[in-house]
């Protein structure tokens, strides 16, 4: 039973960590561009949204990452015309929605067949 529980507290530090590099990441895709930020933010987002929600935080996940997919998504057409900032809060906005919104449908996902199952 031990080496169980064990697996599941190291699958869930995966979890955190690949959160915290992909919020970091979507920060410093603000002032930088390359090609392979955006596929790797949507892996790491599929990461957190399979190891890092448990059960008991679906519901609070869901209701802060549907608000961060919608901010984000109308955030960063709206920013870009601000002087100086604009460009770089544009792309952090969009890189933040490719890393939520994979994790936002992979548990919307989990939570559809968990109601289903029951």
């Amino acid at each position: 039973m031990k080496k169980g529980k064990g697996n599941k507290n190291k699958l869930a530090l995966v979890g955190s960590i690949c959160f915290i590099i992909g919020v970091v990441v979507s920060i410093l895709a603000g002032f930088i561009s390359w090609e392979y930020l955006f596929p790797i933010l949507t892996v790491l987002g599929l990461i957190v949204g399979f190891l890092n929600v448990t059960n008991t935080e679906v519901q609070a996940f869901l209701i802060a990452a549907v608000s961060l997919v919608i901010i984000s998504a109308l955030g960063a057409d709206q920013f870009a015309d601000l002087p100086l900032v604009g460009e770089t809060m544009s792309r952090i906005y969009t890189a933040l929605l490719a890393f939520v919104g994979p994790a936002t449908i992979v548990v919307a996902l989990k939570s559809i067949y968990s109601l289903a199952k029951n």
